[in-house]
């Protein structure tokens, strides 16, 4: 194969990738191993859960995954750039376009309506005001939390933060929603609403990547990679489908 149509090849499979691992380790300050050799690749459209005990390494590949932290060794790719080659403001930047995030906190601010929560991360990427509120709005709706757009956090129950959550972390239009235990706040009822609303978003083209340690959770998805000591094993959805099957 020459070069040109290997390149071509590249280009093609990148931009069916949102983020890839390959050979990726990390290790912190006293020798502790927390990732070990993991390659991970997630495509666009795809619905994943990652899922691990305590001290699995699970939160350390959530960090890996998010670039919110850089590996040790091994390659990160995201949309296809090598964060390895990027400077910490210009990652943040790509991050900032790149990957929606919901965590189990919530992390909204109390002060403002859910809209305005909604509208935050517009603000830092520079879009006007109007426009701001119209998206945050239009987010709103897809999570279906309209009517209580006007409404501070403290007036919400859980389930409707958290939706208010997922509502921010879309608002940006990312090629990846990336969710950090977000039902782990939640009682059981809603905590399957939640999922539901996982599954929708990803009906409608999203990739969804969601970290639990609830294999009940983990149950809900297609895909399942599971980690142990540093480690992954990767489910494919015809692996699940056997194993149901069986």
């Amino acid at each position: 194969m020459n070069v040109r149509l290997r390149r071509v090849r590249q280009l093609a499979d990148d931009d069916q990738c949102v983020v890839s691992l390959s050979g990726v380790g990390k290790t912190y300050s006293g020798g502790v191993v927390a990732l070990r050799d993991v390659d991970l690749r997630v495509e666009r459209g795809e619905m994943v859960a990652i899922v691990g005990p305590s001290g699995s390494g699970k939160s350390t590949l959530l960090h890996v995954i998010g670039c919110l932290d850089r590996p040790t060794t091994g390659t990160v790719r995201l949309v296809g750039r090598d964060i390895s080659t990027m400077r910490d403001r210009r990652l943040s930047e790509l991050r900032g376009r790149t990957i929606g995030f919901v965590f189990q906190q919530f992390h909204l601010v109390d002060s403002v309506s859910a809209i305005e929560n909604v509208a935050m991360p517009l603000v830092y990427a520079g879009v006007s005001r109007r426009q701001r509120l119209r998206r945050a709005a239009e987010s709103l709706h897809r999570v279906g939390l309209s009517e209580r757009a006007k409404h501070r956090p403290s007036r919400l129950s859980g389930g409707e933060r958290q939706r208010v959550a997922i509502a921010r972390a879309l608002v940006v239009e990312p090629s990846l929603l990336l969710a950090d235990e977000p039902t782990g706040n939640l009682d059981s009822r809603t905590g399957a609403d939640i999922l539901e609303l996982f599954t929708s978003l990803h009906a409608d083209g999203a990739t969804v990547v969601v970290i639990t340690h609830d294999r009940d959770v983990a149950a809900h998805f297609p895909r399942r990679v599971t980690v142990h000591d540093g480690m992954v094993h990767d489910q494919q959805p015809h692996e699940i489908a056997s194993e149901v099957s069986a």
